[in-house]
C-alpha cells in the first residue's frame, strides 16, 4: 500500500508541475505562425481542452490498462518511446550500479582495513576528488581520452543489441563509468565509516581474542553487520544516479530515458514527459523497497514487518 500511495502522489505532483508550466504544446508543434483556429483545432484533438481532473484520471485509467498514450510530437505511442529507451537506460542504470557497489566495497574495505595508514589517506583523498567531480565533466574527459585519443571506446551514440552484445556494452561502458565514478566514491567512504564502528564492537574483540586474522574478523563478522547504512545510502543514490543519467546520456548521444525526457520538454510533450519521470520516480520507490527487504536479509534480526 505505501508503494501505491507513493506513487499516487507522485503521479498527481507530476501531473500537477506540467500544468503549471508555460507553454502550448498545440503552438510548439505547429510553430509561432500558426493561425488561433488551427491551435485550437489542434489543441482539442490533442484534448488538451477538456477540464484538468477529466485528463488526470484519464491518464491513471490509461497507465493502470497498460495505455501510455500518443506522443504528441511523434504522433507515436509513448510505449513504443519508453521500450527503446529503457532499453539502454535500465542496462545503463544496472552497470553503472554495479560499478560503483565493486568500487565502493574494494575501496571501503582495503581502507578501513589499514585505518590511519598512508593507503587509507591516498583512497579517501581520491574519493574526495571523485565526490567533487561532476559527471557531465568527467564524461567529456572520459570521450577526450578513451574515445578521441585512444580509440578504445566509440564517443557516442548506441548502435542497438541487435548489431551485437558486445558493440551495445561498449557504447555504455564510458557512460557507466561517468555515472559510477561519483556514487562510488560517496559509498567508498560511507563504507569505511561503517566498518570502523563496526570494529569497535565487543564481538569483534572477542573474535579477534579467540585467534580469528583480521581478514577472517572482516569477512565474516564485520562486513555483514556494516552493510546496514551501505544499503541505505544505496538506495538513495539510485535515484541521483537516474538523474545523473539524464545528463550523460545527452552528453553520450544515448536515446535513453534521459534523453527522451529532454526532448519532450523541448517539444512541450506532457504526456511523455509525465510518463517518463513517473517512471523514473517508480523505479526509485521499486529500488527502496527491494534495499528494505535486503535489511531482513542482512540482519536477520530485523524481521519484515520492522522494517
Amino acid at each position: 500500500m505505501t508503494l501505491l500511495a507513493t506513487l499516487f502522489g507522485a503521479s498527481v505532483v507530476i501531473f500537477l508541475v506540467m500544468e503549471i508550466l508555460p507553454g502550448d504544446p498545440a503552438l510548439v508543434i505547429l510553430g509561432v505562425d500558426a493561425t488561433p483556429d488551427a491551435i485550437a483545432a489542434l489543441t482539442k484533438e490533442l484534448g488538451l481542452d477538456r477540464p484538468v481532473m477529466e485528463r488526470y484520471f484519464s491518464w491513471i485509467g490509461g497507465l493502470l490498462v497498460g495505455d501510455l498514450g500518443t506522443s504528441y510530437a511523434y504522433k507515436v505511442p509513448v510505449t513504443e518511446l519508453v521500450e527503446g529507451a529503457l532499453k539502454i537506460t535500465i542496462p545503463l542504470a544496472l552497470m553503472s550500479m554495479t560499478l560503483s557497489v565493486v568500487l565502493a566495497l574494494v575501496i571501503g574495505l582495503y581502507a578501513a582495513s589499514h585505518h590511519n595508514k598512508a593507503s587509507d589517506v591516498t583512497l579517501m583523498g581520491i574519493s574526495q576528488l571523485g565526490i567533487s567531480i561532476p559527471n557531465f565533466w568527467l564524461a567529456v574527459l572520459l570521450v577526450l581520452f578513451f574515445a578521441v585519443n585512444l580509440r578504445w571506446f566509440p564517443p557516442g551514440g548506441f548502435p542497438g543489441w541487435e548489431d551485437g552484445f558486445w558493440p551495445a556494452v561498449q557504447s555504455l561502458i564510458l557512460p557507466a563509468v561517468a555515472l559510477a565514478t561519483v556514487q562510488g566514491a560517496i559509498l567508498a567512504r560511507i563504507t569505511r565509516s561503517s566498518v570502523l564502528e563496526v570494529y569497535r564492537e565487543d564481538f569483534v574483540r572477542t573474535a579477534r581474542a579467540k585467534g580469528l586474522s583480521r581478514q577472517s574478523t572482516l569477512w565474516l563478522h564485520v562486513l555483514r553487520n556494516a552493510m546496514i547504512p551501505v544499503l541505505t545510502v544505496m538506495g538513495l543514490q539510485f535515484g541521483n544516479l537516474l538523474v545523473g543519467a539524464v545528463v550523460v546520456e545527452n552528453v553520450f548521444h544515448l536515446p535513453g530515458l534521459g534523453s527522451t525526457v529532454l526532448k519532450a520538454i523541448n517539444n512541450r510533450d506532457t504526456i511523455v514527459v509525465e510518463n517518463v519521470v513517473l517512471m523514473l520516480a517508480g523505479m526509485v520507490v521499486l529500488v527502496n523497497f527491494i534495499v528494505d527487504i535486503l535489511y531482513a536479509v542482512v540482519d536477520p534480526r530485523l524481521k519484515a514487518h520492522d522494517i
